[in-house]
């Protein structure tokens, strides 16, 4: 049997705070969400996430009541359920849907609403979303166009218009193009999760690849995809140190930034690398490590003064300068009162 990885990330950054191996079976919100919460108290209440977005797997009446208990926002898709779709159609020839943001075939639409679906013990609001089905005729009915029957929720409007829908569920009051452009930037994660299972797992690296290491001992599992969760975090921030304003992906950065040939020269008892690189982009990366190396250097100058605990939110600060705009992070204070 597979194993499932339940995984927590910091999505614009690209970074993994956490992730759990657990039996293929155990796949659903409530085996995840132990993790979550363990996560979060290590982090300290002051420095939770404002908002917690997840797919619809996770959109459970017990999460959902966890994150109001301890004041977390949060932002879910609703999988498409009879009630949900009761909804959707009720509302359907209604006005006022709104602009929801870009997509394809027009963009999407939202409405506001409250659902109580089944198991849920209290009304929230959800935001029904919908748009104009890809590829499909504005003006025949789904029963004749086949491939129309290949969408997972084809609805036909009185003018024969066809579309796609989905729903959301939250806690937060903010306007319909707001959330549906929250939602969007969540799917950013799928990326993460492309590089883990794609690009780390190659036996020149020789780390295992998520997904792709399965024995019958949990914790080794465990210990191996947090050692590729952890070797991923370092290479995104010292390519951030390269590239503040954009994620390198490994496949294209590694070569880039690792392949080389130096060679090393003593003279007055001095030690010299004279690195060449053959990669198209040279020209690039040499003034990109260059800038690394001074800023390094610096910080190597002040390491006296600095803890290591410093140093290291040092580089954080300098790593995520596009981020914090000016901004230097200070470590929290279990953490602060540890260095000294």
């Amino acid at each position: 049997m597979g194993h499932t990885y339940h995984s927590f990330f910091l999505s614009n950054l690209r970074l993994v705070l956490d992730v759990d191996a657990m039996a293929g079976n155990q796949h659903a919100a409530n085996h995840a969400a132990p993790g979550l919460w363990a996560l979060l108290a290590r982090i300290g209440r002051d420095r939770w996430p404002r908002l917690l977005r997840a797919d619809k797997g996770f959109a459970s009446d017990a999460l959902m009541g966890a994150c109001e208990e301890k004041g977390l926002a949060y932002l879910m898709r609703l999988r498409l359920t009879k009630n949900v779709k009761r909804a959707i159609e009720r509302l359907a020839g209604r006005g006022g849907w709104q602009d929801a943001g870009p997509g394809l075939s027009g963009g999407w639409q939202g409405i506001d609403t409250t659902l109580k679906l089944s198991g849920w013990a209290k009304a929230r609001r959800a935001v029904l979303l919908r748009r104009h089905a890809k590829g499909a005729p504005t003006t025949d009915r789904a029963a004749g166009n086949p491939d129309q029957l290949r969408l997972s929720f084809p609805s036909v409007a009185d003018d024969g218009e066809v579309w796609e829908h989905a729903a959301l569920v939250t806690s937060l009051g903010e306007p319909i193009l707001g959330l549906g452009r929250l939602y969007r930037d969540r799917a950013d994660c799928e990326n993460v999760f492309d590089e883990l299972k794609n690009q780390w797992g190659h036996v020149e690296d020789m780390l295992p690849a998520w997904g792709g290491f399965t024995t019958h001992d949990l914790a080794r599992c465990r210990l191996a995809a947090r050692l590729v969760a952890l070797v991923y975090n370092w290479w995104n921030l010292f390519t951030r140190l390269a590239e503040p304003e954009q994620h390198l992906e490994a496949v294209t950065s590694r070569p880039l930034l690792l392949t080389a040939i130096a060679e090393r020269i003593r003279h007055a008892r001095q030690t010299t690398l004279r690195i060449a690189s053959t990669h198209a982009k040279a020209h690039w990366a040499a003034p990109a490590l260059a800038g690394i190396a001074a800023f390094l250097g610096g910080l190597t100058n002040a390491a006296e003064q600095l803890t290591p605990t410093q140093r290291w939110y040092r580089i954080l600060s300098h790593a995520l300068r596009h981020f914090l705009r000016g901004r230097v992070l200070k470590p929290p204070a279990r953490l602060a009162a540890a260095a000294t």
